[in-house]
């Protein structure tokens, strides 16, 4: 290879380097990478690419929630998007949300839920228990208590941050 030829190779990765960089930051407000779990999927998965979520989360009621689930781009691109809808459409009601959340935050029984504001009767709160357990997104303990399942807990705090976008 002539040195031209390397300084044009040389030239073209650098542009590369810099295209991929001029898109995102470097780095977050401490210095760190930012997409230090995206570098390490690009290192790991080859093209097309996959999807990951991943977090570990501690509740205000102490339970611990690591989770970590990925799929391909073919996969997940090609798979019957319909098998999601109950779960999705669980979600797709204010006060499910909120339920979630209060749940999450520590209010564990059917009680506790209907004292939030502006949750309706007693029948409607069940109503929307009964839909979130169906779905998945509830367990019930017993004795109106109620729990997100562990490997709940990250799924759905990541929909949260992707319904930001």
């Amino acid at each position: 290879m002539s040195d031209t030829d390397r300084l044009d190779a040389l030239e073209r990765r650098v542009a590369e380097l810099e295209k991929r960089f001029e898109t995102r930051p470097a780095t977050d407000q401490t210095g760190t990478d930012l997409f230090w779990a995206l570098d390490g999927l690009v290192d790991r998965v080859p093209e097309p690419g996959a999807v990951l979520l991943t977090g570990h989360v501690t509740l205000p009621d102490g339970r611990a929630a690591r989770w970590q689930e990925s799929g391909g781009t073919g996969e997940l691109l090609d798979s019957d998007w319909a098998q999601q809808v109950t779960a999705l459409a669980a979600l797709a009601h204010p006060a499910r949300i909120r339920l979630l959340q209060r749940v999450l935050h520590g209010a564990g029984t059917a009680h506790d839920l209907m004292r939030v504001d502006g949750m309706g009767t007693s029948g409607q709160v069940y109503h929307h228990l009964r839909q979130l357990v169906a779905a998945g997104w509830l367990h019930a303990l017993g004795a109106g208590r109620y729990e997100v399942p562990a490997a709940r807990v990250v799924p759905l705090l990541a929909i949260m941050v992707g319904a930001r976008r």
